[in-house]
């Protein structure tokens, strides 16, 4: 299995040991900006230093209540995940997400973390200037760590889908599920997202809950999720399925959730945690993020959480990356997997074309997460697709 070392069930993969007691499969260097105003100059010092990530949003300033709170959690979130080594914070320094709030709480899992912020330190060039220097000797430091092994049970799998069509729900997702399924039996873990992507197949999932208070948590947040589109006045349809899912021949929400729900395996609801709360660490096993059905988002969220690698299905084709983890793109379409052979990394299509197994396939998968975590690139990384967003609940006043 690639790199990995079998040892009777458990694999031993090699990764960054961070003080926290969780293993990184990266080593960003993250050059945070915690608002839309710091972001031009938190990507200039990204620029200047090699290996550097910038994580920027059009956001930070003017929220309020939950949603302003969402925000700062999910930047937190990232900074704490195993795939980064260290962070420099950057703010213009009047905006509602406080820089000194969100790097205290980084510190906490044992990174260096530094603050810089625009009004303090002389303006956007002199901010520039410092951050280079700052974020060059975060580089040097990082580049001296060594890989080291660990076991893969210490992994937390994102599951994602994306563009979906009809080869999603009958070969893609169940590969994942698959995946996940070897993965949580080697000790590992795995979180399955998208609520509204569980309407109308929320019972399936519901009856595999490891008792009645994770099924009811599960349940309600599927019912509030519904609940907010009728809040404000409209349903799913036009959204849910989307209008290339419809295309691509899928006909309802129903059937949209019942392949979508095929990735998280078959086995039990280990628990369900809100969008971008930490995921356990213990007990291991699979878990459900309350996230939007929308990519970006609901891959940050996953990230947030703690997710050190992402599987990411798609029908019709998407190219979509992250800043922080590395995004394995699958398909159950040849065609699609024919026409975008420089964005998919995997071919479920056979399954249809060929009539390999889903059994088959689902281990082929988990050898390119083992070969991922042990620093193979997915083709998202080598192409540079950072795609970021932050979820929003709420209004910008």
């Amino acid at each position: 299995m690639g790199a990995a070392t079998k040892r009777g069930i458990d694999l031993e993969i090699f990764g960054y040991a961070r003080q926290d007691g969780s293993f990184g499969i990266r080593n960003h260097l993250v050059v945070m900006a915690v608002s839309a105003c710091a972001a031009e100059t938190a990507k200039n010092i990204a620029n200047h230093v090699p290996g550097a990530v910038a994580l920027t949003h059009q956001h930070g300033c003017c929220q309020i209540g939950e949603d302003l709170k969402l925000s700062v959690n999910t930047l937190i979130g990232l900074g704490k995940n195993p795939n980064v080594g260290a962070v420099l914070v950057l703010a213009l320094g009047c905006e509602g997400i406080r820089a000194d709030e969100v790097a205290r709480a980084i510190e906490k899992s044992g990174k260096p973390v530094a603050v810089l912020v625009i009004q303090e330190n002389g303006g956007t060039l002199k901010t520039a200037q410092e951050g280079v220097r700052i974020a060059s000797k975060m580089a040097r430091d990082l580049s001296d760590q060594k890989r080291t092994p660990f076991p893969v049970g210490e992994l937390i799998l994102g599951l994602e889908c994306g563009g979906s069509d009809p080869t999603s729900g009958i070969a893609a997702n169940p590969v994942i599920g698959e995946c996940s399924n070897l993965l949580i039996a080697h000790g590992g873990s795995s979180v399955l997202s998208e609520t509204t992507e569980m309407i109308g197949a929320e019972h399936l999932l519901a009856r595999r809950a490891i008792n009645k208070e994770v099924e009811n948590r599960f349940l309600e947040m599927v019912r509030n999720m519904e609940n907010r589109v009728i809040e404000m006045g409209h349903d799913l349809r036009g959204t849910q399925p989307s209008p290339g899912n419809i295309a691509g021949g899928i006909s309802t929400i129903e059937e949209k959730s019942l392949g979508c729900i095929y990735k998280s395996g078959s086995e039990p609801l280990q628990g369900v945690v809100d969008f971008a709360q930490e995921i356990p660490r213990q007990p291991k096993g699979l878990y459900f993020m309350d996230t939007p059905g929308e990519d970006i988002c609901s891959v940050t969220g996953m990230v947030a959480g703690g997710s050190q690698l992402v599987v990411f299905s798609t029908g019709l084709g998407t190219p979509t990356g992250h800043p922080i983890a590395p995004v394995i793109k699958l398909t159950g379409n040849n065609d699609t997997y024919n026409k975008m052979l420089d964005n998919i990394d995997f071919n479920a299509g056979t399954i249809l074309t060929q009539g390999e197994s889903i059994t088959a396939k689902g281990r082929e998968l988990f050898d390119m997460v083992l070969e991922v975590c042990n620093g193979k690139l997915t083709k998202a990384e080598s192409l540079g697709h950072r795609e970021f967003g932050l979820y929003r609940i709420g209004y910008t006043f």
